[in-house]
């Protein structure tokens, strides 16, 4: 299986799961730049255009899963900049991904919220909407994760340093939050398991998946 966006928090937490399950052996990281695990299961492909994977498409065969992680926040970014990230780049990748591997089943962290009507008033929401969107038609087994609040766990961290400062400053009230609002909150941990989880759902069950159903899936 693959995984695009490591390097985040998401990202992080979903190698964990990959590493710990004994069912796995080996995991394809898609990278920028290295992150030199080291990890006997683990094999890099360094590749600078997120948007062309033609130079690597020979790699990415023999795949059962991928698991997309990649993304950034809206703040700051006009509509062009955040849907190139956004939505080109995951598209070029599930196309990439899927090319040579029919029955692939791709995994998309989106975002509580998203708008699948792709008409609403909020920028990221839409560009989320019309991602999804164009997944769920392509020939592979799609499954579209929306969390609401996440909450980091075993060390991963925000790349984005107004994320890790709030994290920083609010994780002591992740137990309450998560008892006043369950439906509303997940873990990086419940994420990794949950998206191993649905490999194994064949295209079955439900295509979106809310906090509760990540919970569900994620159990220990």
């Amino acid at each position: 299986m693959a995984i695009f966006g490591a390097s985040g928090m998401v990202g992080q937490g979903v190698l964990r799961a990959c590493l710990q399950d004994q069912s796995i052996d080996e995991i394809l990281l898609v990278v920028r730049t290295s992150l030199n695990t080291g990890h006997p299961k683990v094999r890099e492909i360094v590749h600078t255009d997120f948007s062309d994977f033609t130079a690597v498409q020979g790699e990415l065969e023999g795949l059962d899963a991928c698991f997309f992680c990649l993304g950034i926040s809206s703040s700051g970014h006009d509509e062009e900049t955040y849907t190139r990230v956004t939505h080109d780049c995951t598209l070029a990748a599930a196309r990439a991904v899927s090319a040579g591997n029919p029955t692939l089943t791709f995994t998309y962290v989106s975002g509580e919220g998203t708008d699948s009507t792709e008409s609403g008033r909020s920028m990221w929401a839409r560009v989320k909407g019309r991602t999804e969107n164009e997944l769920l038609a392509m020939p592979i087994h799609a499954y579209m994760f929306r969390p609401a609040y996440i909450q980091p766990r075993h060390g991963a961290t925000s790349r984005t340093a107004s994320y890790r400062l709030a994290y920083q400053l609010t994780s002591w009230l992740y137990p309450l939050l998560h008892r006043l609002a369950p439906g509303h909150t997940t873990t990086t941990e419940h994420l990794g398991r949950a998206m191993i989880a649905v490999v194994g759902l064949h295209g079955t069950g439900p295509s979106v998946l809310h906090s509760p159903e990540i919970n569900r899936l994620g159990a220990p």
